[in-house]
């Protein structure tokens, strides 16, 4: 495998990259695991806040590019930078901090039956991993995003494969990016950037990358997830796929506050234009409480717009074309047969009673990526239940009530199914904290275990080594009995900062 000097590592021009550089760029990757793994926490944090700085400083710039190919607002995208810096800088955090490391040590006790040796764990680097570029993200969950973020973080090189809907930003901000992390002393290899679908199934199957991070299509993802798992040496696919939100409007509620849910949820699944992977996409409301006819209204003030993608422009009316024809939903607002020629879309608003969505699951709880929500008429909890139950996994479930009400069965039916629960509120906007949780069951996502948002996060990138009677030369500083990170760590199951 021919090595490339760091400045081949992004190509100059947004181009699909050849099966000789997809090799070259992991092979760099390789080469760099292992002075990434050994780097210090507080080294790798100042190549994180390099990497923001770098962003922040550019931003104009990367604004104007991301706008003109995406045809997303500009205050939108000014934020999305301000987000994406915030991670990386959240995650320069989290490795100073060192509970990351989830640093055990069970001390010798000869007297144990049977005797206990010296036993030390710590989380380490799995090594390089590929990151998949989302279309509806072109910062927080793009080149520079929270999987990058997250992957550097730990230790661990990185390959991102830009999105075809933004490819000069993927470029340019890429460039950024590595100028920055080697200004700051990051080995040479540890990022690099690859273009195109082709690109995308090599890099899944290249014997150097040992994981995979993905926001995007459930066939897209199902697909890779597929190549990941019968590779001859089967890897970790973390995707983020597909998810329909569901949100549960109890009657009391919808007596109470008709009008301004409504305005709510309007204002929610219109947001984007509809392409937001936490959009509530299936809404459970009780028959006959005017709530169609107030949503309606409140929907209609929204104007919609351009769809970040041709071929998203063209899905949106296929979508609701099935919902309509095949799943029988009716039309409440707007035109479920638009023109996707002009690559926009306009609102959408369907209903269905509970019975039909239990006849045909398989299309009226499918995603529709799109400003289009679907009403769904209960009669009673048990309605409401069963719809529920049918429900695949999600990224978020919500509940509004009115102050009183008996939640505990519902929220627990709702935790069976999403990552995230809300009462209240709504589900767009996924605030980047230590708490956060962005992710759910199948198809949500690949593995309801982890979470692509938030400080845990980089433990999708990391796998757990045992030392046992290893000499204090050897060990990682985690385990050290001096504790020279002076982090906290569970010695012989009490948690403590202290030498040993």
């Amino acid at each position: 495998m021919t090595a490339l000097p760091t400045e081949a590592l992004i190509p100059a021009a947004p181009e699909d990259s050849t099966p000789e550089r997809v090799a070259a760029v992991v092979g760099a990757a390789v080469r760099a695991a292992r002075p990434a793994a050994s780097a210090s926490d507080a080294e790798r944090a100042s190549w994180l806040e390099a990497a923001a700085d770098a962003l922040d400083a550019a931003r104009d710039e990367l604004v104007a590019i991301a706008h003109r190919e995406s045809h997303l607002p500009v205050p939108r995208l000014t934020g999305e930078v301000a987000r994406t810096t915030g991670q990386l800088r959240l995650f320069a955090a989290v490795v100073r901090d060192g509970a990351y490391l989830e640093a055990v040590i069970d001390r010798a006790n000869p007297a144990a039956t049977p005797p206990q040796p010296d036993l030390r764990r710590v989380l380490r680097p799995i090594g390089p991993v590929a990151v998949f570029s989302a279309s509806n993200f072109p910062f927080a969950f793009s080149v520079a995003g929270g999987d990058t973020a997250s992957t550097l973080a730990v230790g661990c090189p990185v390959v991102v494969k830009g999105h075809s809907g933004h490819p000069e930003l993927s470029v340019r901000t890429a460039r950024i990016v590595a100028d920055a992390l080697a200004a700051a002393g990051a080995p040479d290899g540890i990022f690099g950037l690859v273009l195109g679908r082709d690109a995308g199934r090599a890099l899944v199957q290249a014997p150097g990358i040992k994981a995979v991070g993905f926001t995007g299509s459930l066939s897209g993802g199902r697909a890779l997830f597929d190549l990941a798992s019968s590779r001859p040496e089967p890897i970790p696919f973390y995707g983020e796929l597909g998810s329909i939100n569901p949100v549960v409007i109890t009657p009391a509620a919808a007596s109470a506050r008709t009008a301004e849910l409504a305005a709510g949820l309007a204002a929610s699944f219109t947001l984007g234009v509809g392409q937001f992977c936490t959009k509530p996409g299936l809404v459970l409301v009780p028959a006959r409480v005017g709530f169609e006819s107030a949503l309606a209204t409140e929907a209609s003030a929204h104007d919609g717009g351009p769809m970040l993608t041709a071929r998203i422009a063209e899905a949106f009316p296929e979508g609701m074309r099935r919902l309509v024809a095949e799943g029988g939903a009716e039309i409440v607002l707007g035109d479920a047969a638009q023109d996707s020629s002009a690559g926009t879309a306009r609102p959408v608003v369907l209903a269905v009673d509970a019975a039909r969505v239990l006849e045909r699951p398989d299309i009226l709880l499918e995603e529709c990526f799109g400003p289009v929500t679907l009403l769904v008429r209960y009669a009673g909890d048990d309605d409401r239940n069963a719809v529920l139950a049918a429900v695949g996994g999600s990224l978020t479930a919500t509940v509004h009530a009115e102050p009183g009400e008996d939640l505990a069965d519902l929220a627990g039916r709702l935790s069976e199914g999403a990552g995230r629960v809300l009462f209240g509120g709504w589900p767009t906007g996924v605030a980047v904290t230590w708490s956060q949780h962005h992710g759910g069951p199948w198809p949500a996502t690949t593995s309801a275990l982890h979470t692509s948002v938030g400080a845990t996060a980089a433990r999708r990138f990391q796998r757990p080594v045992t030392f046992q009677d290893a000499p204090p030369a050897v060990l990682p500083e985690a385990l050290r009995d001096e504790n020279p990170l002076g982090i906290q760590r569970r010695v012989d199951g009490v948690l403590t900062r202290d030498a040993l």
